[in-house]
C-alpha cells in the first residue's frame, strides 16, 4: 500500500492552495497573474497525474483530492468572475448547481446507506474541459483587453449545454442506483 502523502498528492494540495490566491488576484485586478496561477494549476494537474501513473504513486487520497482540487478552482473562479461581472451569473449558477446536486446526491445515497461510486462520463470530462477552457479564455481575454463577445455567444452556451447534459446523466445514474438499491431495478 502506497503512502497517502506522495509527491503527486503534495502537488495536488499545492493546487488547492492556489485557489484563494487566484481569487484574490482577480479581485485585486491582477488578472494577468491570476491567469498565470490558473495555468500553473493546470500544469500541476497534468504533472501530478503523470507522476502518479508513471511511478505507481496512486493513492485513494489522491483519487479524491485531484477532482476536488479541480472543482474548487473552477467553482471559485466562476463565482469570483461572476461577482466581478466578467462571466454570466446564470452560467455560474448552473455550473455550481450541477456540482452541488451531484455531491448532494452522493451524500444522500451514503446517508441512506446506499453508497454509490461515481465514475465520470465522457460528457462530464468534456464538460470539465469546456469549463477550464472557458475560464482560461476569460482570464486571457481580460488580461489582453480583448472583446469577450464570442465567449458570451459561443463559449457560455457550449459550457451550459455540456453542464446540463452531464448533470442529466448523473441524475439518471443516481435515480437508477436508488431504484436498484430499493429492489426496483
Amino acid at each position: 500500500m502506497a503512502l497517502p502523502v506522495t509527491l503527486p498528492n503534495l502537488i495536488t494540495i499545492a493546487r488547492i492552495l492556489m485557489v484563494p490566491l487566484a481569487v484574490w488576484l482577480i479581485i485585486d485586478a491582477q488578472v494577468e497573474l491570476a491567469l498565470l496561477v490558473f495555468v500553473v494549476a493546470g500544469v500541476s494537474d497534468a504533472v501530478d497525474g503523470w507522476l502518479a501513473k508513471r511511478f505507481d504513486m496512486k493513492t485513494d487520497l489522491g483519487a479524491h483530492l485531484d477532482p476536488l482540487a479541480d472543482k474548487l478552482l473552477l467553482i471559485a473562479l466562476f463565482v469570483t468572475l461572476a461577482i466581478m461581472q466578467k462571466v454570466p451569473a446564470w452560467l455560474t449558477i448552473l455550473v455550481v448547481s450541477r456540482d452541488v446536486l451531484i455531491v448532494g446526491g452522493v451524500v444522500l445515497a451514503w446517508v441512506m446507506e446506499r453508497p454509490m461510486e461515481m465514475r465520470p462520463h465522457p460528457v462530464s470530462k468534456a464538460n470539465t474541459a469546456a469549463q477550464i477552457v472557458y475560464v482560461g479564455f476569460t482570464l486571457l481575454f481580460l488580461s489582453a483587453g480583448w472583446n469577450m463577445l464570442w465567449l458570451e455567444w459561443i463559449g457560455a452556451p457550449l459550457v451550459a449545454a455540456l453542464t446540463l447534459a452531464s448533470g442529466a446523466l448523473y441524475l439518471r445514474d443516481w435515480l437508477r442506483h436508488m431504484a436498484e438499491a430499493n429492489g426496483h431495478g
